[in-house]
């Protein structure tokens, strides 16, 4: 791409870091380009802000990567690798008020700091300049790719919703009969089709065509996005601030059936489990520092833990066997190299 460091280039740490970092500004700076200067007060200027704060940028990375490595042109998928970052900085605001979260980014959240109301407004507006970007790639990618990108979007969009309301309807109905097949299936909708098969889709698109099957994707996917969201999980409990740039044990506070509760629930002596159903059934606000670190050291006893990490672990593995399936008779190059060490990262992250 003229005018930016070859892929891979540069002094860092690791190849897939250095490209990451690549992706990450390539996207951040058009991103920032389309917010408007002008506007009312704590509308436009707040949009800014979680862009404004570090990030992976993983999704636009993986659209681009994708592009690049089925030997499209990374200027034509960059618009809708800003869409994907737009829709990915709407939703963490609308988990933020959802998961009354108190920090992002190692910031504080913007419902925590500016409150609800202007919170949600500033979601839609993200989502509106998302949406102004896919009308925009009508005139650089034509009717029938900008139209087959659209329809990708919101199929992403619906399955999103969906998972995520599987989530919350734990939490709100007090569930505590899952098994692990029920939390890879809320995986499927709410972290693997937009993190992770969305990105791959569009970028395949942009590259070959809207006339491809893009089936063979979804497998793939689902693994890696699986194995992304369990260290998610696991980093929330055993993370530091400092990496993670989020609240350590949040998800606790906020009682998420992830996969290491799923495990202890069903690992506990029936004494443990009638106090840990009495801590799922309050609210954030009746629940206590030391019952977090109950339930925590009752993780760590009953390898809970341990066994997301093995789950984590055995999802990448499939993933990256999916993605060599994917990508076979694909020619070798730092972009295809990328997406497969993508799939090292996942399972080895501490942010």
């Amino acid at each position: 791409m003229n005018g930016h460091p070859r892929p891979g280039a540069g002094r860092s740490k690791t190849f897939f870091e250095r490209t990451l970092a690549h992706y990450r500004r390539l996207t951040n700076q058009a991103l920032l380009k389309v917010i408007p200067d002008e506007g009312p007060p704590h509308l436009y200027d707040l949009v800014a802000v979680y862009p404004r704060r570090f990030s992976k940028g993983l999704r636009p990375a993986l659209c681009l990567a994708t592009c690049a490595a089925l030997g499209g042109n990374e200027w034509q998928a960059l618009g809708s690798a800003v869409v994907i970052e737009l829709l990915h900085n709407a939703f963490l605001i609308y988990d933020d008020v959802q998961d009354q979260s108190l920090m992002r980014r190692k910031g504080t959240t913007l419902p925590r700091e500016h409150g609800i109301a202007v919170a949600v407004n500033v979601g839609n507006a993200t989502s509106l300049l998302a949406l102004q970007r896919l009308i925009e790639n009508r005139g650089m990618l034509g009717p029938a790719m900008s139209w087959r990108i659209v329809e990708e979007t919101e199929r992403t969009m619906r399955h999103s919703l969906e998972g995520q309301a599987i989530e919350i309807g734990w939490i709100r109905d007090n569930v505590y009969t899952l098994t692990p097949g029920d939390y890879l299936r809320m995986c499927l909708k709410k972290t693997s089709w937009y993190s992770f098969i969305y990105p791959l889709c569009i970028g395949a698109l942009v590259a070959q065509g809207p006339l491809q099957d893009l089936d063979r994707f979804h497998r793939f996917g689902w693994y890696v996005g699986a194995a992304f969201q369990i260290r998610d999980d696991i980093l929330n409990l055993t993370g530091r601030y400092a990496r993670y740039g989020k609240e350590i044990g949040g998800d606790l506070w906020e009682g998420k059936r992830t996969l290491m509760l799923i495990h202890l629930l069903d690992h506990c002596a029936a004494n443990e489990r009638r106090r840990l159903e009495h801590f799922l059934a309050a609210s954030r606000a009746e629940r206590t520092g030391a019952e977090i670190e109950w339930i925590y050291g009752l993780m760590v006893e009953r390898g809970s833990i341990q066994f997301a990490r093995r789950a984590a672990r055995q999802l990448s593995g499939a993933a990256l066997v999916e993605a060599l399936t994917v990508f076979h008779g694909v020619p070798d190059s730092v972009y295809k190299r990328f997406i497969l060490e993508m799939v090292l990262y996942v399972a080895s992250r501490d942010r």
